[in-house]
């Protein structure tokens, strides 16, 4: 039997909506403290990049009564990508039809995961064109270093929180065309988490079983920095904010990424990350499978995860004990 060619319609991650019920503070955290730069707003909407992501958003903030997540953008390769991926998520009876677009791109499609989570699928996009007092000196990159804060430089990944992580991921390979690289497995055969990319990276997107067993949850979102010491100064800009610093900095075990983890006035939880070192070049990987004694042993240098990391996630669960 002959193996289908994997499919690589998915150019990358675009961007993330997130909901907040503290818009102003909201703003001034990704603005000031994460040194982000605002490139519009629509609405109860404020359109945020990194200062060299090169589209117009990576981040869309919008306010609502409570946190959590609007939806997850992915860009296609192509406009004909864009039509296959349609044309099977279509098929698995997970379509939600099109929209119009936001500020920052055209006609998108969107599909609903199996934990409610909405997808959206889009190839025509709008680049950001810096205004004079924010061309950089070297053309080659998208903005001027805005030396504010944190200076995210690029949107890197997100998790996500699901009741069943198996149908999440096989959701994501079949409609969208991602490709496994780490699980988390426990004893009992049950899946507890999974890395997928899209790209040369070795994850685009992650999520991990709900302890508090509710569907549709966020996690966290992540932007990268250069280096490991762009994480450490990260913690310090954090503390003279007076950020709460859930966890970090350390670094991963699974994927290896050196991390810094806070939560934003709204709520959600905002990793830092140094997460480049690792790329996914081989055409074959066979996806890397954590068991649950190695998972018990803590973050790559021993730190034993926080218990809140994995009970809190937005929207926050009322008079539930996991919040």
């Amino acid at each position: 039997m002959v193996e289908a060619e994997p499919c690589r319609d998915l150019a990358h991650l675009g961007h993330v909506e997130m909901f907040t019920p503290r818009p102003d503070e909201s703003l001034a955290f990704f603005v000031d403290v994460m040194g982000m730069q605002e490139s519009g707003r629509d609405g109860a909407s404020v359109y945020l990049r990194g200062w060299d992501d090169y589209e117009f958003h990576t981040l869309k903030l919008t306010e609502a009564a409570t946190s959590g997540v609007g939806h997850v953008a992915f860009r296609t390769f192509s406009r004909q990508a864009l039509d296959r991926r349609v044309a099977e998520l279509t098929a698995m009876g997970a379509g939600l039809g099109w929209t119009e677009g936001d500020l920052g791109h055209g006609a998108a499609f969107r599909a609903r995961g199996p934990d409610g989570h909405v997808f959206e699928l889009y190839y025509d996009t709008r680049w950001y064109d810096a205004p004079d007092h924010l061309r950089p000196a070297l053309k080659n990159q998208a903005q001027r270093y805005p030396a504010r804060g944190v200076n995210a430089r690029r949107i890197d990944h997100l998790n996500l929180l699901v009741l069943d992580v198996a149908a999440t991921r096989r959701f994501l390979e079949r409609g969208l065309g991602m490709r496994t690289t780490e699980q988390i497995v426990l004893d009992d055969g049950t899946e507890a988490g999974a890395w997928l990319t899209a790209t040369n990276k070795t994850y685009d997107i992650a999520f991990t079983a709900d302890h508090a067993g509710v569907a549709g949850r966020f996690h966290h979102v992540t932007y990268a920095v250069d280096s490991r010491e762009d994480v450490l100064r990260a913690a310090d800009v954090f503390l003279e904010h007076g950020v709460f610093i859930e966890t970090g900095p350390h670094k991963h075990a699974v994927q290896q990424t050196f991390f810094l983890y806070v939560y934003e006035p709204g709520g959600n939880r905002v990793e830092i990350a140094n997460a480049g070192a690792r790329l996914m070049l081989a055409p074959d990987w066979k996806p890397i499978v954590w068991t649950e004694a190695e998972r018990r042993k803590g973050q790559a240098w021993g730190l034993q995860t926080v218990a809140s990391f994995h009970t809190h996630g937005t929207p926050p669960v009322e008079r539930s004990g996991h919040e």
